[in-house]
């Protein structure tokens, strides 16, 4: 088959699945949008039969502004569009698409009768209510209520769906669209996540090497409160457990964490992203990794970054809501979850506390987490029910 996947963000595992299916004799072309700024997977072209191109080169989106991102997310979708008719696909599949992004390939795909598969890792409407309701912002009301019925729409015209929870097949329910659904639940690349020693060039070149680190590397937005973060670590230090705050990310977060540590005499390093090839090395130099995932977005987003914390081998807090899938990884990992709010913060500092004084408690966390991930993100099976899912697009849009 002619396969395009276009993955909005550019994440690790959407890669790898391209690869892998170029592996098996399709032919693939991989695209990412530039313009959004995240960690982003390997994107080398090392495997014959894939090609990885772009959208966004030259958009500097501003995440903000909101009726200037419309403009923008919507002129993204028609350069997305523009792309398709260059490729002339067989199949398509969308992942992490903005709703304007998505409702105009979407509409494009059914002009050009392209059979595509929505792979949906966050219900955007579902997660605008709340913020309307959480009264983030007035317009988030109007928005929830338009970008709904996009979302909506455009999973009705999907050929198939893919979910990553069983948390979805309800709103798919609602829809009308769960008799298309399948779920497949998120992975990481075991073999491009490794564990590393935790004395190892990255943090050394950081000046991290012999230094006790909290380490939170991967998106954060302000709806996560990234503020707990240097909560946790005042507690730390003021009950003498002393530790390095360290966040690498991107984004509107980052003077606030900065604000924040200083306020509170916080020891705190702020990287931006880092290299893709070297996340083994920045995973490995944290004694401990956060997540954090607000209390309002648990039902319906899992962050990756917690399937690459696990990859790496370390021992991984989750300030999160504790029916997420990720959270239940965790538990099984071994490790803790507490609910994302302050009120928390002692339960996690007493477990904080606990893990980091005891290295072979720290150690033995950290090859479950491993054990964990090799058991939990095979990726033979995944790709076969991935290609499973396009060939029968492909194979009834051709009837």
């Amino acid at each position: 088959m002619r396969i395009l996947v276009h993955d909005y963000s550019g994440h690790p595992f959407q890669a790898q699945l391209s690869r892998e299916l170029a592996r098996r004799g399709h032919y693939v072309v991989h695209s990412t949008c530039t313009a959004y700024v995240s960690g982003k997977g390997n994107l080398a072209e090392d495997t014959p039969g894939l090609r990885f191109v772009t959208i966004g080169d030259s958009t500097a989106l501003r995440k903000e502004a909101y009726f200037r991102r419309l403009h923008q997310e919507t002129l993204l979708g028609l350069e997305l569009a523009r792309q398709v008719r260059r490729e002339k696909p067989d199949v398509v599949m969308l992942s992490n698409l903005p709703i304007p992004v998505l409702v105009v390939a979407a509409a494009v795909l059914r002009r050009l009768r392209i059979p595509w598969v929505l792979w949906h890792q966050d219900v955007t409407a579902v997660a605008l209510k709340r913020f309307a309701a959480a009264d983030v912002a007035k317009s988030m009301g109007v928005a929830a209520t338009i970008f709904g019925a996009g979302e909506k729409w455009s999973a009705r015209r999907a050929s198939a769906i893919v979910v990553i929870a069983e948390s979805f097949v309800r709103i798919h329910e609602q829809w009308g669209t769960a008799g298309k659904v399948t779920v497949i639940p998120n992975w990481a690349p075991l073999d491009e996540i490794v564990p590393v020693a935790r004395a190892n060039a990255w943090s050394a070149e950081q000046g991290l090497s012999g230094v006790r680190t909290m380490l939170y590397s991967g998106t954060l937005g302000l709806k996560h409160n990234p503020v707990l973060l240097v909560q946790l670590a005042e507690r730390l230090r003021d009950r003498g457990a002393p530790v390095r705050l360290v966040v690498v990310n991107d984004g509107p977060a980052v003077p606030v964490l900065r604000e924040a540590a200083a306020a509170r005499g916080v020891e705190l390093t702020l990287l931006p992203f880092q290299p893709y090839e070297r996340l083994p090395e920045v995973l490995g130099t944290g004694d401990l990794l956060v997540v954090l995932l607000a209390a309002d977005a648990g039902e319906f987003s899992v962050p990756s970054k917690t399937l690459s914390y696990l990859c790496a081998g370390r021992p991984v807090l989750g300030l999160m809501p504790a029916d997420n899938l990720a959270a239940q990884l965790l538990r099984e990992a071994g490790s803790a979850v507490f609910p994302p709010e302050e009120s928390s913060l002692d339960d996690a500092f007493a477990w904080v506390q606990e893990v980091l004084s005891d290295p072979a408690r720290s150690e033995a966390l950290g090859k479950e987490s491993r054990a964990l991930a090799e058991r939990e993100f095979a990726l033979e099976g995944c790709a076969s029910r991935f290609e499973d899912i396009l060939r029968t697009a492909k194979r009834r849009a051709a009837r």
